[in-house]
């Protein structure tokens, strides 16, 4: 099956990125690109230079530019697109690409959206239209990720009991980390999330708000508990846990992304087993030669270095969404399965809201941290009330009780 391939939202392209957005086209293109039969055909930004200078980068035909995505899919006819707008805008595109009958897949970057509501309506539309929806949780195939979740099912640490992690924010960053505890899990539902958060100051990445600081823990049907801590400020975030992630057995431990080195450890009886994976956390780390091969490649008039290079974790989540839909199949990052780790802030956030304990599903639309800002900017520092009517103090501290509240 040949396979045509546009991208919505080019963004420019910079070699020091910020939170204002990371042009993830540029990573996503290079996965579509040396895949067998798939062509990358279209792009679209509503900053035409933007898109131009994107289809130069990937030889991507002038007439097949555009500001207006909903012209894009008219004119290109792509089978497979991939969305990376800012968060806020994810629904509605996706929805609209859903609706307009063209493609066939749509891979949608992280986080899925910014309420609740729109995640779900995401993943219905799609269902309905018979979509295929995935979101680029691209971290699910790094190899110590893999690795870590085969020593779990090997038995090694035993029966999973706990799962510790920090971030700098627990939508956009930390989803990474839920969607690696639902792999870690089977997938196991969560029952009850309870959390609380700080955010008197304002935190924004890519035109959302986040929480300045915050604290949740859940707990699934299997029975693993889980913590995660947010923030940046000294002893909040990764350094609460000390490494990226911390997966806690009957018989052991294994740890992702130490802070003093290896990137996949794990101990049964006192004592740390490195396992070399040929990778970071982040991305493949290729050896001396490799790297070598690709320089003489780079330099020379033929031959394509990409060739001599890992392939990244974002190139192999791309690979999978078409794989997925050459064999009629669901992929391993499908909107179904995201709808887990994207649940999760939206469940902490609500915890706060309410001041207790969340049980699982949640049955919201908003975006509860959006609701909790704007009643404060609202009050003036006087009481005041939220979407379901608890009681809400002009402090800007609000943590969850312990009691529940459901």
């Amino acid at each position: 099956m040949a396979v045509r391939a546009a991208i919505i939202g080019t963004g420019e392209k910079s070699d020091d990125p910020d939170r204002t957005g990371y042009a993830m086209a540029y990573r996503h293109a290079p996965g579509y690109q040396r895949l067998d039969g798939v062509e990358l055909v279209a792009c679209a930004d509503i900053v035409r230079e933007n898109a131009e200078s994107f289809a130069d980068s990937f030889d991507i035909r002038s007439e097949h530019v555009y500001e207006d995505y909903e012209e894009m899919l008219e004119g290109a006819e792509p089978d497979v697109v991939s969305v990376c707008v800012p968060p806020a805008i994810h629904a509605q595109i996706v929805v609209d690409c859903a609706e307009s009958g063209v493609p066939l897949a749509i891979h949608c970057e992280k986080p899925m959206a910014t309420t609740w509501g729109d995640c779900r309506r995401m993943v219905e539309v799609c269902d309905r239209e018979g979509v295929q929806l995935s979101i680029n949780h691209q971290r699910r195939f790094g190899a110590p990720f893999t690795r870590a979740k085969s020593l779990i099912d090997d038995g090694t640490i035993g029966d999973l009991d706990r799962i510790e992690f920090g971030e700098v924010n627990l939508s956009d960053a930390a989803v990474h980390q839920f969607d690696l505890a639902g792999y870690f899990t089977d997938w196991s539902p969560v029952e009850w999330v309870l959390a609380g958060a700080d955010f008197s100051e304002e935190n924004e990445w890519f035109g959302t708000r986040h929480e300045h600081q915050g604290l949740t823990q859940w707990y699934t049907e299997s029975g693993v508990h889980g913590i995660a801590s947010s923030g940046e400020e000294p002893g909040m975030g990764a350094e609460f846990v000390g490494c990226y992630m911390r997966l806690i057995g009957e018989n052991g431990t294994i740890e992702l992304g130490a802070e003093d080195g290896p990137h996949l450890r794990y101990r049964t009886d006192g004592g740390w087993n490195t396992v070399d994976t040929g990778e970071t956390i982040h991305r493949p780390q290729p050896g001396k030669l490799r790297l070598g091969l690709g320089k003489v490649v780079e330099r020379a008039p033929f031959g394509d270095k990409r060739s001599f290079l890992p392939t990244s974790f974002v190139e192999r989540a791309i690979e999978d969404v078409v794989d997925a839909l050459r064999e009629d199949r669901e992929p391993a990052t499908s909107g179904d399965r995201s709808l887990y780790a994207a649940e999760l802030p939206f469940a902490s956030w609500e915890s706060v809201r309410r001041r207790g304990r969340v049980t699982l599903p949640l049955e919201i639309d908003d975006n509860p941290l959006e609701a909790l800002v704007e009643t404060e900017e609202g009050a003036d520092g006087s009481a005041g009330e939220t979407a379901d009517g608890a009681n809400v103090d002009g402090g800007t501290d609000h943590s969850a009780a312990t009691e529940p509240n459901e």
